[in-house]
């Protein structure tokens, strides 16, 4: 039920601890190490590691259907059953066990390593949703911008201690450091073990199990309101224009997180320390856009916010784009040396305020609009939506790249961005805020 009061500051800062928490997985395997790691090392199809791109989507996007799957149905089970944190608990063990066998992978053990990241992905992502269906529990419907900006702010703040010291310690991505740099599944998992223990200490479970209808179990009764929320979809017509917006939003996002230091390394050519600085200027922007954007949203609203988070991704994907061209004008117009790779961290600016604002923002609205009763369940369509996204945008990059080379495809992300503000436009959110307001759980005899 959507709460009316703020919930204790102990129970939103261990709810934050969750995001601080699993980022450094983000960053660490998808983003920064692994995913380099992987391409150029385990698969090293050099010079254009071009297969090694197409694997690595290929694994991102199994997994991303697996969550495709699981996630609404997961999430109308919790609801049932109040069990979400003990869902949570499960999908976080899950993601520490599997991310730290990837310590064993050795160079050239394609399938191996696809199979430790399609499990882990899926378990950090099972987790992602799960996590964000307690928002509702911590405020009223106006406070919920800035307890998701702060969450966000908090993951990017761990991100980037999980990430410098991995970098610093750990050293670069290459063959000649693999028996060094393979730490980095061990190290994530224990980050993502250690840092998540408030949540489980601190966030309440709320709401109360109801009993089976006779004959019925669990799966039985997650399917049936999963169709009956499907059936009566026209009624949260709102929230379903947003999920589509998202769809389109998170098909970039997710492009950009899987394939930005590949990006760097592949097509800017970027030094290992232009790579940190990279790493420190997202991460950096990223808080500040999550937690200031979720401020601004209480008083401009949510999806005015959205949309502002979504244009500037425009700017951002521009400016990637459209780095070496920006670097040779610098040149003509001011008379400067700049090398490319130096220009490109003023993309990364724009990219991680982008980053961080949107997916707070985004989450938000979502909060916003869910029904009272059905957290669990429309945050699970949430991840649903945000994880076919992923498979869509990464697959659709990855094929792509292989036609026209990792450069051009970027240009992918600025469709994405385009029809995710058209497809936003029709929200009220007054309106939907006043449906998810007065909704109301049918009784449990319904479901038979």
């Amino acid at each position: 039920m959507q709460t009316t009061e703020l919930a204790p500051k102990r129970e939103i800062f261990g709810w934050g601890m969750f995001d601080f928490a699993n980022q450094g997985y983000t960053l660490l395997i998808i983003t920064v190490i692994y995913g380099d790691l992987f391409t150029r090392v385990i698969v090293g199809d050099a010079p254009d590691y071009r297969l090694g791109n197409l694997f690595w989507s290929l694994a991102l996007a199994a997994s991303y259907l697996m969550v495709v799957v699981a996630n609404p149905l997961c999430g109308a089970i919790m609801d049932y059953s109040a069990s979400r944190k003990r869902f949570l608990f499960a999908s976080y063990l899950l993601t520490v066990f599997t991310t730290a066998l990837l310590y064993f992978v050795e160079p050239g053990w394609i399938a191996v390593a696809m199979l430790l990241i399609l499990l882990s992905n899926f378990a950090y992502s099972m987790g992602e949703g799960f996590i964000s269906s307690f928002l509702t529990d911590l405020g009223p419907r106006k406070a919920l911008g800035w307890i998701s900006g702060l969450g966000w702010g908090m993951g990017y703040i761990g991100g980037l201690i999980a990430t410098a010291f991995t970098l610093f310690f750990l050293g670069d991505v290459s063959l000649e450091n693999y028996n060094t740099i393979r730490w980095v599944g061990p190290f994530a998992g224990i980050f993502f073990l250690l840092a998540a223990i408030p949540t489980f200490l601190w966030v309440r479970e709320r709401g109360t199990a109801q009993k089976l209808p006779p004959g019925q179990g669990l799966m039985a009764v997650g399917v049936a309101r999963i169709k009956r929320t499907l059936a009566e979809i026209q009624q949260f017509r709102d929230l379903r224009t947003l999920l589509i917006s998202i769809f389109f939003a998170m098909a970039g996002i997710y492009i950009i997180i899987a394939f930005s230091f590949i990006y760097g390394a592949q097509v800017i050519g970027w030094d290992e320390a232009v790579r940190n600085y990279m790493f420190v200027t997202v991460q950096i922007t990223a808080a500040i856009g999550a937690i200031g954007f979720g401020f601004i949203q209480s008083r401009i609203g949510a999806r005015t916010t959205y949309i502002i988070s979504l244009l500037l991704w425009l700017l951002a994907i521009l400016a990637i784009w459209q780095t070496p061209a920006f670097t040779a004008l610098l040149g003509r117009w001011l008379g400067v040396d700049w090398q490319a790779q130096y220009v490109f961290l003023f993309a990364g600016v724009l990219a991680g305020t982008s980053l961080g604002s949107s997916q707070s923002a985004g989450r938000a609205l979502v909060g916003v609009l869910t029904p009272n009763g059905k957290s669990a369940e429309f945050f699970g369509f949430w991840g649903m939506s945000s994880k076919l996204a992923a498979v869509f945008g990464i697959v659709g990059l990855g094929l792509i790249q292989l036609a026209f080379g990792l450069a051009d495809a970027i240009l992918f992300c600025l469709v994405l961005f385009v029809i995710a503000i058209i497809c936003v436009l029709p929200v009220n959110e007054t309106r939907g805020t006043q449906v998810a307001d007065n909704w109301r759980e049918d009784a449990p005899q319904a479901l038979s």
